[in-house]
């Protein structure tokens, strides 16, 4: 009898081009040997060159499809994504008090094209009722100053401050991404974690277009290997190794921004 894989559950926004949202995060999954299953939040008219349009399912119908899974199925980690709105949040944080596995938080406030994907009233409701449960919150820099309501995040003491402000919001740890700071050939993440000094974790700059849902993709990551049983660290380490090949193994799709290769490893 073949045993059962471990579960991995991810709450966001579906993406018909399969860059980013559910269907990233599910590629993700599988390439990690972890089996996903999802929760969508929201629907999205999206292809490489921006977002169409979006249509959020009613709240209710949101926490029915988390009771459904979260009634069957043994979830070891979760993550979330696109949030959408105030009413959509509050009702993915009362499915997840309580439970008993972690919670990464993808804090999705704006698409790569510019199109907002978090509405302006639900920012608050995302601090105040997500972040308290979250193990990891994983924000780019314009989502860390969004949520601190810091003016501008740019040098190492401002990183500081930003994943402390966070941590006092109820995050465990915080990476603050660093795609988004000034162009070089490398790109830090800071890993903050409670009790510890933050930690610098650095790779070379990928020159590609190719970089749609890297987000996802890293959350999605982070999420299977806290899945496996990795600590915050290690989960971390090997989900940024996991979306470095991803991007230098990318390939041109579409007019605008491509996908990353989510089954580059498997190559």
């Amino acid at each position: 009898m073949i045993n059962p894989l471990p579960c991995a559950l991810t709450i966001a926004g579906s993406d018909p081009g399969g860059g980013a949202g559910i269907q990233a995060d599910l590629k993700t999954f599988s390439v990690y040997r972890v089996y996903g299953l999802s929760v969508v939040t929201a629907l999205t008219a999206q292809n490489t060159t921006g977002v169409q349009g979006v249509f959020a399912p009613e709240p209710e119908f949101v926490a029915l499809q988390m009771q459904s899974v979260l009634d069957d199925f043994p979830v070891r980690a979760a993550k979330t994504g696109m949030l959408f709105s105030a009413e959509i949040i509050s009702a993915v944080a009362g499915c997840l008090k309580g439970v008993d596995f972690p919670l990464v938080v993808d804090p999705v406030c704006v698409s790569q094209s510019g199109h907002k994907l978090l509405q302006d009233q639900a920012v608050q409701a995302l601090k105040d009722e997500i972040l308290p449960l979250s193990a990891l919150v994983t924000p780019n820099r314009p989502e860390a100053e969004l949520l601190t309501e810091m003016t501008r995040i740019s040098s190492r003491d401002d990183v500081f401050e930003a994943i402390g402000r966070l941590q006092d919001m109820g995050a465990s740890a915080v990476l603050l991404k660093g795609g988004h700071f000034r162009e070089t050939d490398e790109v830090t993440d800071w890993l903050g974690i409670r009790g510890e000094d933050p930690l610098a974790i650095t790779r070379a700059r990928v020159n590609t277009t190719s970089n749609h849902g890297t987000g996802c993709t890293l959350s999605a990551a982070i999420t299977a290997g806290l899945v496996l049983g990795m600590g915050m660290r290690e989960a971390v380490e090997k989900g940024r190794d996991y979306l470095q090949l991803a991007l230098e193994k990318s390939f041109p799709l579409g007019r605008g921004h491509g996908p990353v290769n989510h089954l580059a490893a498997m190559s």
